[in-house]
């Protein structure tokens, strides 16, 4: 399966069997910054944002006191899993960014959909992978 086929049909799906209710945007990237497949709409990340990201997951707390940023939108870190999971909330939407062993899984959302939606939809797929060795 490529990336791409994840994105569209595993972060960009309807959720929960509601037409219509999906993300926002959605990508996997590597580690690096390094886009593998996107949805249209995605955000662009600057090379700042993604390292802040990178250096989040290494020390947990790293964005708390300044914010994350996704192609220059600020969000504000709300509990993640250190290490794991990061998570932004911006007015009514926000972002969920999930690390997996080669890559970083990012779901944006706005209302209707909701924060643990996203997470669910994100994590999902980032658990798949990790059991896949990716």
């Amino acid at each position: 399966m490529s990336w791409q086929t994840y994105v569209d049909e595993h972060l960009m799906c309807d959720i929960e069997g509601q037409a219509g209710l999906r993300l926002t945007a959605a990508a996997i990237m590597g580690h690096d910054g390094s886009v593998w497949a996107q949805s249209a709409n995605c955000p662009q990340l600057k090379p700042n944002e993604i390292s802040g990201i990178t250096t989040d997951f290494e020390q947990p707390g790293h964005l708390a006191p300044t914010g994350l940023f996704i192609d220059g939108q600020k969000y504000m870190v709300i509990q993640g899993e250190p290490g794991a999971v990061i998570r932004g909330k911006k007015g009514s939407g926000g972002v969920t960014i999930k690390k997996t062993g080669q890559a970083l899984v990012f779901g944006v959302y706005e209302e209707p959909v909701t924060p643990g939606q996203c997470n669910m939809v994100v994590e999902r797929l980032a658990d798949y992978l990790i059991d896949q060795g990716m």
